[in-house]
């Protein structure tokens, strides 16, 4: 019989919350507007993430949806084909992450549609090749790795640290366009 002590649940959730006011002290404040700028200049919204970085990228479009946003997820079969005046979001904590360094380059190369890359890593193939980086810490290395990687693993930070910048994004960008709930209810589903 297994004796759950609640332990690592909570170390799990002290390093989060750690991790969490770092963000808050360390977020570059001029990255978050650059991306509210090209949100706010853009037909279409075109959002990605592979794994488990794709279903904060999910949860981010359909937030953007709910705000009025002409939004899109990238290798969805009703997703329409991305043009000049549309932005691309990726998200990857590596910035490595193949499928969606190359449909960056796709979007920029092909098309020269304007890229925003949200990644931990500022020296990336993504965020060289994007126009707008936000960078948010995943998972430092610290002496207590082998710790951190048992309370979570592989991206597990950057991916829960980018859901709840993302909805904190869209606290802001909700109070710029002066909506509120009921407004986003409007366009929730309701066919679940």
């Amino acid at each position: 019989m297994i004796v759950l002590t609640g332990e690592l649940i909570l170390e799990f959730l002290k390093n989060l919350e750690n991790h969490l006011r770092n963000l808050r002290e360390e977020l570059d404040i001029s990255q978050v507007e650059e991306l509210i700028t090209s949100i706010n200049s853009s037909k279409n919204i075109f959002i990605m993430g592979a794994g488990r970085s794709g279903f904060v990228a999910k949860a981010f479009a359909m937030r953007l949806m709910h705000l009025g946003y002409s939004v899109y997820v990238v290798g969805e079969t009703v997703t329409p084909k991305i043009k000049k005046d549309d932005l691309l979001i990726a998200i990857s904590g590596s910035g490595e992450t193949s499928s969606v360094i190359n449909v960056a380059m796709k979007a920029k190369s092909m098309v020269g549609s304007k890229v925003a890359a949200l990644t931990s890593n500022k020296n990336s193939s993504l965020a060289r090749l994007s126009d707008v980086v936000v960078t948010l810490k995943g998972k430092v290395k610290t002496e207590k790795d082998e710790k951190i990687s048992k309370l979570a693993p592989l991206g597990t930070m950057f991916e829960l640290t980018s859901l709840i910048f993302l909805d904190a994004l869209v606290a802001e960008l909700l109070n710029m366009k002066g909506l509120d709930e009921e407004d986003l209810k409007e366009r929730h589903a309701i066919l679940e």
